[in-house]
């Protein structure tokens, strides 16, 4: 007998998961299909970000940084430590041992809350009905009242720098390096890019990044940006822009990169090369010829504000529609269409979703930037706190970057605001909250902040918007 479901997602991702859990939590009979399974061979959920990307990067980044601190800035302290080591095996170990922890944690979720979880591969028929591919190439027809697409994104990759997986590798390569490569490529200078150059670099590795397009970071506030390029060069990763790679060669254990910039052509060789371009949606067998669900040319699945596909009852959310491709934009797509399907009229705030890249220092935004509202038309007042102004950051010797908050100049209205510095992601988060109550920098002036704390730029930062900031000299009105 076939197996009949109120809602049935394809893929456990932050996307896939977070709308099975949700389903079922809103008493719908829900089933979550997954294909990827660890190095044991045992099915693991979570999807790119809980397995090979933001969790283990993040553990790799935090190990880095802590070696980096230990190594260069513990004497200021008064710390004296002698020589310092970095044990990269550990260090990649502990790495796996926070996925597994976290991967088994949703299996744990899944049957606290009641989701069938299946293994094997989905792909979506006419008439809502879903066909599994079993590991042992087995296969069975389950029928849904409605399914959720989430089947995530994978590394792009360029036909100029092939992945081996040995000396060239992606995104997931670059989280098992078992010892430091003395000189580390890095093609795109993205989010991905810059984090896991970050790694290798805090760790003795020479970074060179190689960056197609002239300007840095062009989705970040201009500010930002340039703060960022100006302290990640003075880290030591050596960012080239207008860089365009055109061919690599690998020789043994080393790859001769060919790229051309303002100069003509240029080779550089390096012993390990990461390939960080971005990412493409993954659609590969997803869908029957007679689904009735559109893709565009780029391989997106056509949706509406609500995630809903062109074929009723079958929803796509996450890497695999348009917008940021962001585990926390896939999670609330997930819960708005379970929702949905549910008769509630939820929706999704698109403007604010939250932008963090974990360097370090960490660079976060949320709302519009400076230069996409001056564009528009929008006359705007901007108040800026440097971190180097803050009791608590000096306290914790990280006093560079600073709060950027930009308010609407004639109804005060908080529009964007943007951090570089230390937890720049928690700071934007503070600001999202109060974007999302509509709130003036005013507003935001008149509350009460503890003191001493690193949210205080934020206050200060939203005080000097209108020429009050405390602690720091406000710019004097033109």
């Amino acid at each position: 007998m076939t197996q009949k479901f109120d809602v049935v997602v394809i893929g456990a991702g932050p996307g896939g998961y977070v709308a099975a859990i949700k389903a079922a939590q809103l008493g719908l009979s829900t089933a979550c299909i997954e294909k990827y399974v660890d190095g044991e061979g045992k099915l693991a959920l979570g999807g790119t970000c809980l397995n090979v990307g933001c969790i283990p990067s993040k553990a790799l980044l935090d190990s880095s940084w802590k070696y980096k601190e230990a190594k260069e800035s513990f004497n200021v302290h008064g710390i004296s430590t002698g020589e310092v080591k970095m044990d990269v095996a550990a260090m990649v170990g502990r790495k796996a041992g926070i996925v597994k922890n976290l991967t088994g944690g949703v299996a744990t979720l899944f049957k606290a809350n009641g989701v069938t979880s299946i293994q094997g591969h989905g792909k979506l028929l006419a008439g809502k009905k879903v066909e599994v591919t079993k590991p042992d190439g087995s296969t069975e027809i389950i029928e849904a009242e409605n399914v959720i697409l989430a089947s995530g994104s994978r590394p792009i990759d360029i036909p100029p720098a092939p992945v081996d997986q040995k000396v060239i590798v992606d995104s997931t390569g670059a989280l098992e390096f078992q010892t430091v490569p003395k000189r580390l490529g890095v093609i795109g200078a993205g989010v991905i890019g810059l984090e896991l150059g970050s790694v290798w670099s805090r760790l003795g590795a020479q970074v060179t990044v190689l960056e197609a397009l002239d300007t840095f970071l062009m989705a970040a506030d201009t500010a930002v940006a340039k703060e960022g390029l100006k302290t990640l060069t003075k880290q030591g990763l050596d960012i080239k822009l207008g860089a365009r790679v055109t061919g690599s060669k690998v020789n043994g254990d080393e790859v001769e990169v060919t790229y051309t910039d303002a100069n003509g052509e240029q080779k550089i060789t390096f012993d390990r090369l990461i390939v960080a371009v971005g990412r493409r949606p993954v659609t590969t067998d997803l869908l029957a010829a007679d689904s009735g669900v559109t893709i565009d040319e780029r391989g997106f699945v056509f949706v509406d504000d609500y995630c809903a596909t062109s074929v009723p009852g079958v929803y796509a959310i996450g890497d695999v529609v348009r917008g940021m491709m962001l585990a926390h934009k896939a999670s609330e797509e997930g819960i708005m269409v379970v929702e949905r399907i549910k008769g509630h009229k939820a929706q999704m705030n698109y403007d604010l979703i939250p932008s963090v890249i974990y360097t370090h220092p960490e660079m976060a935004w949320v709302g519009k930037t400076e230069q996409a509202l001056k564009a528009e038309g929008v006359e705007v007042n901007v108040g800026t706190f440097p971190f180097a102004a803050s009791g608590r950051a000096m306290a914790a010797n990280d006093t560079g970057g600073f709060v950027k908050v930009i308010a609407d100049a004639k109804t005060d209205r908080v529009l964007g605001v943007h951090v570089i510095g230390p937890s720049a992601a928690e700071l934007v988060q503070q600001g999202a909250i109060a974007m999302e109550f509509g709130s003036s920098a005013e507003d935001l002036g008149m509350m009460v902040f503890s003191h001493p704390t690193l949210s205080e730029a934020l206050h200060e930062a939203a005080l000097a918007v209108n020429g009050g900031a405390i602690h720091v000299a406000n710019r004097k009105k033109r």
